[in-house]
């Protein structure tokens, strides 16, 4: 559902745009678009359209001022990959199990992620974004649905030793400690941890901000997980330039803060 309403899973704040305009459709026969009595209507390559209307790659589609492009995933084993470009044409071999609501790996099968959709810092913030809507409505379960094969893909290649690009572990690092403020479960805590832990730096600012309102919220967070983590940046603090020795100082006072608690 796309739309100005904040019910709909796509928000668009565009006042050309009625609260339930359009409406996307999977089928085993391929991706369809439906005109939801807009206001202004639907456009197809630049053609209003009447009824529900089959879509193709390439297909431009326009909801007032907004304009959407479909893209589709590429074919054989590219579909294995987040992106080359986020992981440095490093491959995983297999893809990882699914995340549980509470954080941890469940052994659940992993959504299928849209390769391209990751080619982009654009799409990547677009995702988010909206799996950030998501959780600002309590919709904790939708929310992983759109961002939680990320979350798993970035996790197990950090483990791997195969790490992504900074940005890209900074904006999954970020929507985790959202995770945890939403719904009060340390476990996404100790997944922000884990995964800087293993990239050997201290966690972007945006992460910070969103941790202290996290750790406000969670009441099962692993501390000495959290604090072997600041212990073991603290023997390189004389190499971080200024930015670096700001945030270290900033998760040393978040850990003071939760040896009070």
């Amino acid at each position: 559902m796309v739309g100005r309403s904040a019910s709909c899973q796509l928000s668009l704040e565009d006042p050309l745009v009625s609260r339930r305009h359009a409406l996307f459709i999977v089928t085993a026969d391929g991706l369809w678009i439906e005109d939801l009595a807009s206001r202004n209507g639907v456009l197809v390559n630049g053609e209003k359209i009447a009824e529900r209307t089959q879509l193709s790659a390439g297909d431009r589609i326009s909801l007032g001022d907004q304009e959407l492009t479909v893209s589709v995933p590429g074919d054989g084993a590219n579909n294995d990959t987040i992106s080359e470009e986020m992981f440095a044409g490093v491959r995983p071999e297999s893809k990882p199990s699914g995340l549980s609501s509470t954080g941890r790996f469940d052994g659940s099968p992993a959504a299928e992620p849209e390769t391209n959709t990751y080619r982009r810092g654009d799409a990547l913030e677009m995702l988010t974004g909206v799996g950030e809507k998501a959780l600002a409505m309590g919709r904790v379960d939708e929310a992983l649905r759109l961002v939680g094969t990320l979350l798993v893909d970035v996790m197990e290649s950090c483990r791997n030793g195969k790490h992504p690009v900074p940005a890209l572990v900074d904006v999954v690092g970020r929507f985790a400690a959202k995770l945890a403020t939403a719904t009060g479960k340390g476990s996404w805590v100790d997944y922000v941890v884990e995964l800087y832990e293993l990239e050997g730096r201290p966690c972007a600012g945006p992460v910070v901000d969103e941790l202290y309102s996290a750790f406000r919220r969670a009441t099962d967070v692993d501390l000495p997980k959290f604090r072997a983590y600041v212990g073991s940046l603290r023997p390189r603090v004389a190499t971080f330039g200024p930015a670096e020795k700001f945030l270290f100082h900033r998760l040393e006072g978040l850990e003071r803060h939760a040896g009070l608690r």
